[in-house]
């Protein structure tokens, strides 16, 4: 077996759709629960303006839950790991900004209670959530890429 039909295997691509649905609908449920916490968290990397910061909260999260929900049960794949795949860029983005202003923020990602760490030990956390959300960006490509070749591994045509 090489390497393309390794990564395009179906046994590869629903473990990875399972797992990256699981981590959105872990990631969300907080978020859902508790909108006021979330939205302070948006409003801490001071990237959007404060008027869309409440429908952010309250909208985010449930694309995240939908699309988590859809990936885990196999249903408009390529379009809900396309969604993850933009709101994995838009985080990793918002997260690097932060990063390069030297801005020490709670992503918000998982957990909604305030931690009471340090500046250092919050760049510190930033930067893994970066890696970790890079990976999970790359179970995105292997998605979109098994899911985009037809069943004998060659590309589909549109």
């Amino acid at each position: 077996m090489t390497l393309k039909e390794a990564l395009a295997s179906p046994w590869l691509t629903v473990r990875v759709q399972i797992a990256l649905g699981l981590f959105f609908v872990a990631a969300a449920l907080p978020k859902i629960v508790d909108p006021p916490s979330f939205a302070h968290m948006i409003y801490n990397y001071r990237i959007v303006p404060g008027a869309t910061v409440n429908v952010l909260a309250l909208a985010m999260p449930w694309l995240e839950l939908l699309a988590g929900l859809a990936l885990v049960l196999g249903i408009w794949t390529r379009t809900s790991a396309a969604l993850v795949g933009a709101l994995l860029l838009v985080f990793i983005v918002a997260i690097s900004l932060n990063l390069a202003r030297g801005n020490a923020i709670d992503c918000g990602c998982f957990d909604m209670s305030a931690a009471n760490k340090t500046a250092e030990e919050r760049l510190a956390d930033m930067r893994l959530v970066v890696l970790r959300d890079v990976g999970m960006l790359l179970m995105v490509a292997q998605i979109l890429w098994a899911k985009g070749r037809t069943a004998d591994g060659a590309p589909a045509s549109a």
